[in-house]
């Protein structure tokens, strides 16, 4: 079965796929013939969230011709849930995120999404289970396009600690929240972030 991609461009989704998703937002096909991802970048306006499309056969050799133009990289995160049922946000650059950051040289994902976690919250991870999903993320970085690569897992802790964000990381704010109790995060997060979310069955 072909692998499909949800690639993240700030608001606006770009689709890698064999079939045409299901969805109530009009989607535009591009062609990838001639495609520039630095200048498709640039064309999109500020605060747009639109849906793009390449619809194609392979949809994994359509990816790896997009990526042989960016930098690759690699990042890890969690979603953690403390004894009593909670789960734990972060408030950073004024948007509801969940803890993550980029692999340190010579570390594995899973390794480095525990880290993030202990590090960004102040907290000891008691378990680290499952593999939810994988997110992609494109932004510039000097005159190159990045793709960000994270891997998301589920993760427990005992009891329910007290959390201390890592201001030097730019995090104003640790909290758990229930998940009934969740709609400030919906209203004012990140597109990538509700799939993870999705795949923790939160939403």
């Amino acid at each position: 079965m072909p692998r499909n991609y949800r690639i993240y461009i700030n608001d606006n989704t770009l689709f890698i796929s064999d079939f045409l998703p299901e969805q109530k937002e009009k989607i535009q096909q591009l062609e990838f013939q001639d495609f520039n991802l630095e200048t498709f970048y640039k064309k999109l306006k500020n605060g747009s969230r639109k849906s793009y499309i390449f619809l194609t056969k392979n949809p994994q050799e359509t990816f790896k011709k997009l990526k042989k133009d960016c930098t690759i990289i690699k990042a890890a995160g969690g979603l953690v849930e403390s004894a009593n049922g909670n789960f734990l946000f972060i408030f950073r650059n004024k948007k509801w995120d969940l803890p993550k950051g980029k692999l340190e040289e010579g570390e594995k994902m899973k390794e480095a999404a525990v880290r993030e976690v202990e590090e960004e919250c102040g907290i000891r991870v008691f378990k680290r289970e499952e593999k939810l999903c994988k997110t992609y993320h494109v932004y510039p970085m000097g005159n190159k396009m990045v793709i960000k690569k994270t891997n998301w897992y589920k993760m427990k802790v005992k009891g329910e600690p007290k959390l201390v964000p890592q201001k030097e990381e730019g995090i104003d704010e640790a909290v758990w929240l229930d998940k009934n109790h969740i709609s400030p995060v919906v209203k004012n997060t990140f597109p990538s972030i509700m799939d993870v979310l999705r795949f923790g069955g939160i939403l």
